[in-house]
C-alpha cells in the first residue's frame, strides 16, 4: 500500500488545522418587530397635537388640520403594507376607517355619522371573526394561533398523537367568540366616546379639538380594555394547548433570535487524523 509522504511538521499542521466550514446561503432576515412607542406616536400623539393645537386659523386651519393629522396614520399603514408586501384584513380596514373619518369631516356631515363609523369598524371585525369560523381560514389562527408565535408543527403533531384535534378545534371556536366579544366591547366604547365628546359641527376649530380629544382618549378608554379581553382569549387558548398536548408552554412558543445548534466540533475528526498519523 502506498503511504502518504510529508514531513512530521506538515503532518502536524494538517492535524491541527480545523476544516473550513461550508457556508450556506445567507438567511433572509425577518421583518423588524413593530415599535409600540412609534405606533402610538404616529397614530395617536401626533394627530392629537395637530387637531388640538394646530387647527386654528393662525396655523393650519380646520381643513388642513384634518388632512395633515390623518396623513400620519395613513402613511404609517401604507408603509407597513409596503414593508410586509401583503395586505392584512385588519390593517386594511383600519386605513379605510381613517379615510372615512377624513371624508365625514371634510364633507361636513353630522357628527352622529362619525359615532356610527367609530362603532361600525370594530363591529365588522367581530362579525368577520365569527363568520370566518365557517371558512377554511378562521381569523383566530391569524391573530393567536400562527407560526409566527407558535411551533405549529409540534403542536399539531402532538394533538394528532393524543387524539385531541377535535377538542382543540372546539377551543379555537370558544377563543374566537371571546375575541369577537372584545371587538363588541370596543364598538360600544367607540360609540359612547364619539357621542359624548364630538358634538360640534365639522369645519369648526371646536370640532377638530374634540376629534383630537377623542383620538387621545381612544387608547386608554378603548384599546386597553379590548386588549385585556384579547389577552384572556390568548391565555385560554395557550392553556388548552398545554393541557391537550402535554407540552409545556415554553416548548410551544417560538423564541425570536434563538441560537442555532452548534456545528459538530473539530475533535470529532480526530480518529481519522490519528489513523492517518499511525499509518
Amino acid at each position: 500500500m502506498t503511504e502518504s509522504t510529508g514531513s512530521p511538521a506538515t503532518l502536524k499542521q494538517e492535524t491541527l488545522e480545523p476544516p473550513t466550514p461550508i457556508e450556506g446561503p445567507p438567511k433572509q432576515g425577518s421583518p423588524k418587530q413593530e415599535s409600540m412607542l412609534l405606533n402610538l406616536a404616529i397614530n395617536v400623539v401626533v394627530p392629537t397635537l395637530i387637531l388640538t393645537k394646530l387647527s386654528g386659523e393662525d396655523y393650519l386651519g380646520t381643513t388642513w388640520g384634518i388632512i395633515v393629522a390623518l396623513l400620519f396614520p395613513i402613511s404609517y399603514g401604507l408603509r407597513d403594507f409596503y414593508r410586509r408586501r401583503k395586505i392584512n384584513f385588519f390593517s386594511g380596514l383600519g386605513v379605510f376607517s381613517i379615510f372615512m373619518t377624513g371624508g365625514i369631516s371634510l364633507l361636513g356631515l353630522d357628527p352622529k355619522y362619525l359615532a356610527i363609523k367609530e362603532a361600525a369598524i370594530p363591529a365588522i371585525f367581530g362579525i368577520a371573526t365569527v363568520l370566518s369560523l365557517k371558512t377554511r381560514f378562521p381569523l383566530v389562527r391569524s391573530l393567536l394561533f400562527n407560526d409566527a408565535i407558535i411551533n405549529l408543527e409540534k403542536v399539531e403533531s402532538a394533538l394528532h398523537k393524543t387524539n385531541n384535534t377535535q377538542a382543540f378545534e372546539k377551543r379555537l371556536v370558544t377563543a374566537s367568540w371571546i375575541i369577537a366579544g372584545s371587538f363588541l366591547l370596543s364598538s360600544t366604547l367607540n360609540y359612547l366616546l364619539a357621542i359624548f365628546i364630538v358634538t360640534s359641527q365639522p369645519g369648526s376649530v371646536e370640532y377638530n379639538a374634540q376629534l383630537g380629544k377623542m383620538t387621545a382618549l381612544s387608547f386608554p378608554v378603548i384599546a386597553l380594555p379590548a386588549t385585556v379581553v384579547m389577552v384572556i382569549a390568548m391565555i385560554y387558548l395557550f392553556r388548552g394547548i398545554t393541557k391537550l398536548t402535554g407540552i409545556p408552554f415554553e416548548a410551544i412558543i417560538k423564541h425570536q433570535g434563538a441560537p442555532e445548534p452548534e456545528a459538530e466540533p473539530a475533535s470529532a475528526l480526530e480518529p481519522s487524523v490519528n489513523t492517518k498519523r499511525r499509518n
